[in-house]
Protein backbone atom coordinates (compact mmCIF):
# COMPACT_ATOMS: atom_id res chain seq x y z
CA UNK A 1 0.00 0.00 0.00
CA UNK A 2 2.81 2.42 0.89
CA UNK A 3 4.54 1.57 -2.38
CA UNK A 4 1.39 2.43 -4.38
CA UNK A 5 1.01 5.71 -2.49
CA UNK A 6 4.64 6.63 -3.16
CA UNK A 7 4.15 5.76 -6.84
CA UNK A 8 1.05 7.97 -7.07
CA UNK A 9 2.81 10.86 -5.33
CA UNK A 10 5.70 10.47 -7.76
CA UNK A 11 3.35 10.60 -10.73
CA UNK A 12 1.63 13.70 -9.34
CA UNK A 13 5.01 15.42 -8.85
CA UNK A 14 6.05 14.61 -12.42
CA UNK A 15 2.72 15.91 -13.79
CA UNK A 16 3.05 19.09 -11.69
CA UNK A 17 6.64 19.58 -12.92
CA UNK A 18 5.53 19.17 -16.54
CA UNK A 19 2.65 21.65 -16.08
CA UNK A 20 4.87 24.23 -14.37
CA UNK A 21 7.63 23.69 -16.93
CA UNK A 22 5.25 24.14 -19.85
CA UNK A 23 3.61 27.17 -18.21
CA UNK A 24 7.00 28.80 -17.64
CA UNK A 25 7.55 28.75 -21.40
CA UNK A 26 4.46 30.92 -22.01
CA UNK A 27 4.95 34.64 -22.78
CA UNK A 28 5.96 36.92 -19.91
CA UNK A 29 3.34 39.49 -20.93
CA UNK A 30 -0.27 39.33 -22.05
CA UNK A 31 -2.65 41.52 -24.03
CA UNK A 32 -6.38 40.94 -24.43
CA UNK A 33 -8.31 43.30 -26.65
CA UNK A 34 -11.53 43.82 -28.55
CA UNK A 35 -12.63 46.54 -30.98
CA UNK A 36 -15.87 48.08 -32.17
CA UNK A 37 -16.83 50.92 -34.48
CA UNK A 38 -18.89 53.61 -32.81
CA UNK A 39 -20.76 56.26 -34.82
CA UNK A 40 -19.63 59.10 -32.57
CA UNK A 41 -16.64 61.44 -32.47
CA UNK A 42 -13.65 60.44 -30.34
CA UNK A 43 -14.30 63.33 -27.92
CA UNK A 44 -17.70 61.90 -26.97
CA UNK A 45 -16.26 58.44 -26.35
CA UNK A 46 -13.35 59.82 -24.33
CA UNK A 47 -15.79 61.89 -22.24
CA UNK A 48 -17.61 58.69 -21.28
CA UNK A 49 -14.62 56.45 -20.49
CA UNK A 50 -12.74 59.15 -18.55
CA UNK A 51 -15.66 59.84 -16.23
CA UNK A 52 -15.85 56.87 -13.86
CA UNK A 53 -19.23 58.08 -12.60
CA UNK A 54 -20.58 57.11 -16.05
CA UNK A 55 -19.40 53.48 -15.78
CA UNK A 56 -22.97 52.40 -15.15
CA UNK A 57 -23.82 53.37 -18.74
CA UNK A 58 -21.41 50.89 -20.28
CA UNK A 59 -19.20 48.85 -17.94
CA UNK A 60 -20.16 45.15 -18.06
CA UNK A 61 -19.19 44.68 -14.42
CA UNK A 62 -21.49 47.38 -13.09
CA UNK A 63 -24.49 45.24 -14.02
CA UNK A 64 -23.11 42.17 -12.23
CA UNK A 65 -23.33 43.86 -8.85
CA UNK A 66 -25.51 46.99 -8.79
CA UNK A 67 -25.04 47.14 -5.02
CA UNK A 68 -21.25 47.22 -5.03
CA UNK A 69 -19.48 49.91 -3.03
CA UNK A 70 -17.98 52.61 -5.27
CA UNK A 71 -15.54 55.33 -4.26
CA UNK A 72 -14.41 58.20 -6.49
CA UNK A 73 -11.42 60.39 -5.71
CA UNK A 74 -8.82 62.57 -7.38
CA UNK A 75 -9.85 64.55 -10.41
CA UNK A 76 -13.56 64.28 -11.31
CA UNK A 77 -12.62 63.21 -14.86
CA UNK A 78 -9.52 62.66 -16.95
CA UNK A 79 -5.98 62.32 -15.65
CA UNK A 80 -5.90 61.65 -11.92
CA UNK A 81 -9.47 60.36 -11.69
CA UNK A 82 -9.64 57.33 -9.39
CA UNK A 83 -12.37 54.72 -9.07
CA UNK A 84 -12.36 52.04 -6.37
CA UNK A 85 -14.89 49.24 -6.10
CA UNK A 86 -15.70 46.47 -3.67
CA UNK A 87 -18.37 44.05 -4.79
CA UNK A 88 -19.56 40.51 -4.89
CA UNK A 89 -17.52 37.51 -6.09
CA UNK A 90 -18.28 38.29 -9.74
CA UNK A 91 -16.72 41.77 -9.67
CA UNK A 92 -14.26 41.49 -6.79
CA UNK A 93 -12.46 44.57 -5.52
CA UNK A 94 -9.92 46.93 -6.98
CA UNK A 95 -8.77 50.37 -7.99
CA UNK A 96 -8.53 52.08 -11.36
CA UNK A 97 -6.76 55.36 -12.17
CA UNK A 98 -6.50 57.38 -15.37
CA UNK A 99 -2.82 58.00 -16.12
CA UNK A 100 -2.96 59.79 -19.49
CA UNK A 101 -5.44 61.17 -21.98
CA UNK A 102 -3.94 62.03 -25.34
CA UNK A 103 -5.32 62.30 -28.84
CA UNK A 104 -6.51 58.82 -29.80
CA UNK A 105 -5.65 57.16 -26.50
CA UNK A 106 -6.72 56.86 -22.85
CA UNK A 107 -4.25 55.04 -20.60
CA UNK A 108 -5.26 53.63 -17.19
CA UNK A 109 -3.80 51.56 -14.38
CA UNK A 110 -5.97 48.89 -12.77
CA UNK A 111 -5.10 47.10 -9.55
CA UNK A 112 -7.23 44.06 -8.80
CA UNK A 113 -7.34 43.17 -5.11
CA UNK A 114 -9.88 40.38 -5.12
CA UNK A 115 -10.51 37.59 -6.16
CA UNK A 116 -6.77 37.63 -6.94
CA UNK A 117 -4.22 40.38 -6.92
CA UNK A 118 -2.94 41.76 -10.20
CA UNK A 119 -1.60 45.07 -11.45
CA UNK A 120 -2.34 45.74 -15.11
CA UNK A 121 -2.82 48.49 -17.66
CA UNK A 122 -5.87 49.40 -19.72
CA UNK A 123 -5.80 51.30 -23.00
CA UNK A 124 -8.63 52.70 -25.04
CA UNK A 125 -7.32 53.46 -28.51
CA UNK A 126 -9.48 55.52 -30.84
CA UNK A 127 -8.90 55.71 -34.59
CA UNK A 128 -10.92 57.24 -37.42
CA UNK A 129 -13.17 54.82 -39.31
CA UNK A 130 -15.47 55.38 -42.29
CA UNK A 131 -18.44 54.69 -39.98
CA UNK A 132 -17.20 56.78 -37.04
CA UNK A 133 -14.50 55.86 -34.54
CA UNK A 134 -12.84 52.47 -34.10
CA UNK A 135 -12.41 51.91 -30.35
CA UNK A 136 -9.99 49.23 -29.17
CA UNK A 137 -10.21 48.29 -25.49
CA UNK A 138 -7.11 46.46 -24.26
CA UNK A 139 -5.96 44.98 -20.98
CA UNK A 140 -2.26 44.18 -20.76
CA UNK A 141 0.50 43.53 -18.28
CA UNK A 142 2.98 41.06 -16.89
CA UNK A 143 2.12 37.37 -16.96
CA UNK A 144 3.44 35.82 -13.71
CA UNK A 145 3.88 32.06 -13.40
CA UNK A 146 0.62 31.53 -11.50
CA UNK A 147 -1.29 33.31 -14.30
CA UNK A 148 0.55 31.23 -16.88
CA UNK A 149 -0.53 28.02 -15.12
CA UNK A 150 -4.11 29.30 -14.79
CA UNK A 151 -4.07 30.18 -18.48
CA UNK A 152 -3.30 26.57 -19.40
CA UNK A 153 -6.68 25.53 -18.03
CA UNK A 154 -8.79 28.64 -18.74
CA UNK A 155 -9.26 30.64 -21.93
CA UNK A 156 -8.69 34.03 -20.35
CA UNK A 157 -8.85 35.83 -23.70
CA UNK A 158 -12.36 34.47 -24.32
CA UNK A 159 -13.44 35.24 -20.75
CA UNK A 160 -12.15 38.83 -20.76
CA UNK A 161 -13.07 39.28 -24.42
CA UNK A 162 -16.72 38.47 -23.79
CA UNK A 163 -16.90 41.22 -21.15
CA UNK A 164 -15.08 43.68 -23.43
CA UNK A 165 -17.48 42.92 -26.30
CA UNK A 166 -20.48 43.54 -24.02
CA UNK A 167 -18.92 46.75 -22.70
CA UNK A 168 -18.12 48.03 -26.17
CA UNK A 169 -21.72 47.43 -27.30
CA UNK A 170 -22.98 49.41 -24.30
CA UNK A 171 -20.34 52.13 -24.86
CA UNK A 172 -21.53 52.33 -28.48
CA UNK A 173 -25.13 52.75 -27.32
CA UNK A 174 -24.18 55.45 -24.78
CA UNK A 175 -21.99 57.42 -27.21
CA UNK A 176 -24.40 57.18 -30.11
CA UNK A 177 -27.34 58.19 -27.89
CA UNK A 178 -25.52 61.43 -27.15
CA UNK A 179 -25.45 62.30 -30.87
Amino acid sequence: MLRILAYLVGIMLVVAAVVVGYASMQPDAFRYERSAVIAAPPEEIVAIVTDFRRNGEWSPWEKLDPGMKRTYSGSPTGVGAVYEWDGNDEVGAGRQEILAVEPGKVHMKVDFLRPMQANNLIDFELAPDAAGTRVTWALHGENPLIAKVFGLFTDIDAMVGKDFETGLLDLKAAAEKAQ
